[in-house]
């Protein structure tokens, strides 16, 4: 055999295999495409808290942007008993938690951030907003913005006010649990609250949260803009 036929042999044997792969992995990626699309959500909300609030080399913020409003609930406005909920964006300060309990009313910032936690209390973006059909879920640092939830008591009324409209609810159950038991802030058929935090622990950090399942008794949309 010739110098010329054993030379074309070799590299048609080195290119054969290297061509299949890059056949192979071309359909991987395109097959890979799809599935990534549908859980790239959910990827981007489980590591939230890994997002900075840093502005970048041109100076716009990276990452988590915290959007602050300003919650009235002493407007002067005509009530529904229906309306539409508005959904807010993630990192937005979209309610306020009140109580006779409470010294003061509680900020609510829609998602959990450890940087929202710093903020006022947060609600879980797997869960419905008041108004909604089923289990809206809120916690907050036990040393800070629900360090009086354990003043709570059953029958005590508990206020909800958002852009949409005003919610009352009333303490239907304490509860205790552990942090790795879901059986309170998995979604539920009743419309509800469940308000929770740490139990306080002289030793550090728990793994026991306490708080509160309130259960809907008036609901009030917004049926007018709202004036000053």
């Amino acid at each position: 055999m010739s110098n010329g036929k054993k030379s074309g042999h070799v590299i048609l044997s080195v290119l054969t295999p290297v061509f299949i792969f890059a056949i192979c992995s071309g359909i991987s990626v395109i097959g890979a495409i799809k599935p990534y699309n549908k859980i790239s959500s959910y990827i981007h909300l489980a590591f939230m808290d890994n997002l900075k609030t840093v502005p970048d080399t041109s100076g716009v913020t990276a990452g988590l942007h915290i959007k602050e409003n300003d919650i009235q609930t002493n407007y002067n406005s005509v009530f529904s008993d229906t309306g539409e909920v508005i959904r807010p964006s993630f990192g937005e300060q979209f309610a306020k938690i009140s109580s006779d309990k409470f010294e003061l009313d509680i900020p609510v910032y829609w998602g959990s951030n450890s940087e929202l936690f710093e903020r006022g209390a947060c609600q879980a973006s797997n869960s419905v907003l008041c108004g909604e059909k089923g289990n809206a879920v809120i916690s907050a640092h036990v040393n800070t913005f629900f360090s009086e939830l354990d003043k709570l008591e059953k029958g005590d009324k508990v206020e909800v006010s958002t852009k949409y409209g005003i919610f009352t609810y009333e303490v239907d159950e304490l509860i205790e649990f552990k942090k790795t038991n879901k059986k309170y802030v998995v979604p539920k058929d009743e419309e509800i609250l469940t308000l929770y935090t740490c139990k306080p622990d002289i030793l550090g950090g728990s793994d026991m949260r306490i708080g509160a399942v309130c259960k809907i008794t008036d609901k009030k949309f917004y049926a007018e803009p709202k004036g000053e």
